[in-house]
């Protein structure tokens, strides 16, 4: 019997906004080795190499053998463990973003079909799996570069999907429109002016985003806002009052309380926290302006 071994690398920072790469790694377990019940605040792929192994979740147990490929979702509560005489062997890559639920949907991978018989693309998909290993470290260099082979990897499973070729209306509508975010997020744009740049209704952009992202276009854009507002908080040292003005935002006092909503911190004290040094932060706290 094979020795049984662990190796992963999880990122500390997941600095990037569209895609990061939360962990990844690969392991051989022992028998029975089990995880959860328990659930992940990120997405989680796991492809079996050798070995088989059961994955429980929604009320279903399923048997997963060498060559599948399992997906975990994020805030949903799973156990997944070894056969218990052929112990799974299998690689993983933890990630989350704004890209990833659409990106998601476009597989073949949904709540409904977490598992996909994946054999014919073993190897393709264990060769990425570990170029994202291979390329893990502490420099943001790295984190982008795992992002990108994360791109192609998750590419790999949307180029063999049964709808490849086909347009899934809703997923395309959320992709345009999570496009038309990316770009222009820190102007004053409205979730009408989102629906308008996509070519649907309003409560059509809804509907698509609770299905594919299960949060409305505002709540979307305004975690996206958040987020880049995390970033510039860690990253420059430009004021409070200049970062929301970046991200959107033409109310400082609006921003502050939507930004301790979603974080739990004042921007403030999250840049205390990440260790930020800011030079102008002794400017005085931005609570002027119209609401946004």
């Amino acid at each position: 019997m094979n020795p049984k071994y662990k190796n992963s690398y999880k990122n500390p920072k997941k600095e990037l906004v569209s895609l990061s790469v939360y962990n990844t790694g690969f392991q051989k377990c022992e028998p029975r080795h089990q995880w959860g019940p328990g659930v992940r605040d990120h997405y989680l792929i796991h492809h079996i190499i050798t070995g088989k192994g059961f994955y429980q979740v929604n009320g279903q147990t399923y048997e997963i053998n060498a060559g599948d490929t399992f997906l975990i979702y994020p805030q949903t509560e799973v156990t997944y463990y070894a056969h218990s005489s052929q112990p799974w062997e299998y690689s993983w890559v933890g990630f989350q973003g704004s890209d990833a639920a659409s990106i998601l949907n476009a597989t073949d991978f949904s709540p409904s079909s977490p598992v996909l018989p994946t054999s014919s693309l073993k190897d393709a998909i264990q060769a990425h799996l570990m170029g994202i290993y291979e390329a893990s470290g502490n420099q943001f260099v790295d984190s982008v570069e795992m992002t990108g082979r994360l791109y192609c990897t998750l590419a790999l499973f949307m180029k063999h999907s049964s709808a490849a070729g086909h347009t899934n209306t809703a997923g395309s509508y959320v992709q345009a429109a999570i496009a038309y975010i990316s770009a222009n997020y820190s102007y004053p744009i409205t979730v009408e002016d989102i629906a308008s740049y996509v070519g649907i209704s309003r409560s059509h952009l809804f509907r698509s985003f609770e299905a594919v992202v299960r949060k409305s276009p505002k709540e979307y854009l305004t975690a996206f806002r958040i987020k880049q507002a995390c970033h510039l908080l860690q990253h420059s040292s430009l004021s409070i009052a200049a970062i929301a003005t970046s991200v959107g935002f033409d109310n400082g006092l609006y921003f502050s309380k939507t930004f301790h909503k979603i974080v739990g911190a004042s921007p403030r004290d999250y840049r205390k926290i990440v260790g930020a040094s800011p030079k102008d932060d002794r400017q005085k706290d931005p609570a002027a302006g119209s609401r946004h």
